[in-house]
């Protein structure tokens, strides 16, 4: 139990605002390692805020001017869509021929030999709701299996066998034959019949494209395959496209198929050639190198405003009890100076500015290409010191050299090579962030670091053990005022009984 605290009652002094005040000079130490700790962690969250810019800079080059894809982007020009198109997959190079199509790819199909109907009433369709077992007169406890075969994308019959119960409805069939299987199923209840479609056009060369085997066959009412169908008057053959492409006849199993890294989809027949031609989509890939340019725009100027902004040392941290005395905009207006410049002069950020535009100025060496450097394609650094290292760019320089030869700025971002001097400018950059996102890690961590994995965390940990030292020591301190006072007031007290026993003594 502490000692009894006797607050001014025989001095008449106000104890305890005497013990406030001056506990409020014994804080000033601690006050001012809060500002520190406040401090620090405003710097911590800036250099992650940085980091993280850089990291979308990172991905935004990976997903831009490093693809390839940025620069296999082309424009088609067809002589008459409604017959093919034209569409570039990975083609690097243009691209122009003529096709001429004698004949569209098809689909084999199959119906129906007889009708299946409603096992109560044969004149109405089938339910699609009716188990097997009561549709096809089968124990509901019994199991049957269908074997469907049917040509592939290569012309290739494919097998899937499949097990049904015979509690299983007849709409549930025909989804999973058509969900696991080459071939889509379907009921017409108008005729009562199913009709039968293989999933891929084509010729199989070797036999039907169609082929069915297993118990529901011929509760299915349908043939052992397409050939037969077509012998028995109720199918079609499948047929592959039949086309002269650039002066060759030739055959595709499909109305889709790729030639030297583009793609053509044949539409309808044609009386003569089509013909079609490619040209880099200046406008698709120009807005890439924009977009680069402006990322990398926004993030030097953000770094370098960082690095140069003015401190302030007037203005430190507020505690809690300053920020009681002040109105909410004075705070605000006051936090706004007090966390300026944490990053000032920083040297991680300092190397990495110098070390990017290094990356993009240095000329590429060992490339296939003449285009070695962003000042060829019409991109160049600022003339205005203040800008310091702003791009530049030459739209009307840029489209040429992409029209020109777009896989050549390919290179020029993103080569690969043994030596910094090989790299393409974007892979440079890249290294280079990561080298930088690597450091500020160590200085300031992530969100989900702990504090002793990185500096300023670590700092952080040591004044928080500090404070809380010296709040057990303030404790100690504030109880010696009150132990000192106490002591006063009861001496005070006892010389005033003193003295009112003397003065009563004199009375008498």
């Amino acid at each position: 139990m502490s000692d009894m605290r006797i607050g001014g009652l025989a001095s008449g002094m106000d104890t305890d605002q005497m013990i406030k005040d001056l506990m409020k000079a014994e804080r000033l130490p601690l006050d001012k390692m809060e500002q520190k700790k406040t401090y620090m962690e405003w710097q911590r969250d800036d250099y992650r805020d940085i980091n993280k810019q850089l990291f979308e800079f990172s991905n935004s080059i990976f997903d831009g001017v490093m693809k390839q894809a940025t620069y296999t982007q082309k424009s088609v020009n067809v002589s008459d869509p409604n017959a093919i198109s034209v569409k570039n997959i990975n083609s690097t190079s243009d691209f122009s021929g003529s096709i001429e199509v004698h004949r569209m790819a098809t689909a084999a199909t199959m119906f129906g030999s007889g009708q299946i109907t409603d096992p109560d009433d044969p004149q109405k369709a089938a339910g699609m709701s009716t188990k097997l077992g009561d549709l096809f007169g089968i124990g509901l406890d019994e199991e049957k299996s269908i074997t469907v075969k049917a040509v592939n994308k290569d012309g290739i019959l494919e097998e899937k066998t499949l097990t049904f119960s015979m509690d299983t409805t007849f709409q549930g069939m025909i989804n999973k034959i058509n969900s696991e299987t080459g071939v889509s199923m379907f009921y017409d209840p108008h005729e009562k019949k199913m009709a039968v479609t293989a999933k891929n056009t084509g010729n199989n060369e070797n036999g039907p494209e169609i082929e069915f085997s297993g118990d529901l066959v011929s509760h299915l009412k349908l043939d052992d395959n397409n050939n037969m169908a077509v012998t028995n008057g109720h199918g079609s053959y499948g047929l592959n496209a039949d086309i002269t492409y650039n002066g060759l006849r030739t055959k595709r199993t499909s109305n889709t198929f790729s030639i030297n890294g583009f793609e053509l989809t044949l539409k309808n027949q044609t009386t003569s050639p089509v013909t079609f031609s490619s040209s880099p989509d200046t406008e698709k890939i120009l807005e890439k190198i924009v977009k680069f340019v402006d990322d990398y725009n926004k993030l030097i100027e953000k770094v370098n405003g960082e690095l140069g902004e003015k401190k302030y040392r007037d203005f430190q941290p507020l505690t809690a009890s300053q920020k009681e005395a002040m109105e909410e905009k004075e705070i605000e207006l006051w936090e706004e100076k007090a966390k300026s410049g944490t990053l000032r002069n920083d040297s991680v950020l300092s190397s990495a500015l110098n070390k990017m535009r290094t990356d993009l100025y240095s000329p590429i060496s060992g490339g296939t290409s003449e285009t070695n450097q962003l000042a060829q394609i019409g991109i160049k650094t600022s003339s205005n010191y203040l800008e310091r290292g702003k791009l530049i760019i030459d739209e009307n320089k840029l489209k040429e050299a992409i029209s020109k030869d777009p896989n050549a700025i390919y290179e020029l971002f993103a080569k690969d090579g043994g030596t910094t001097s090989e790299k393409g400018l974007a892979r440079r950059l890249r290294e280079t962030i990561s080298t930088t996102i690597d450091s500020i890690e160590k200085k300031a961590g992530k969100s989900t670091s702990t504090n002793t994995t990185f500096t300023l965390g670590r700092n952080l940990d040591s004044i928080q053990d500090q404070m809380d030292r010296f709040e057990d020591r303030l404790v100690q301190i504030e109880d010696r005022y009150w132990r000192q006072f106490t002591a006063m007031e009861k001496a005070i007290q006892k010389a005033n009984s003193q003295s009112m026993y003397l003065m009563q003594q004199f009375s008498m």
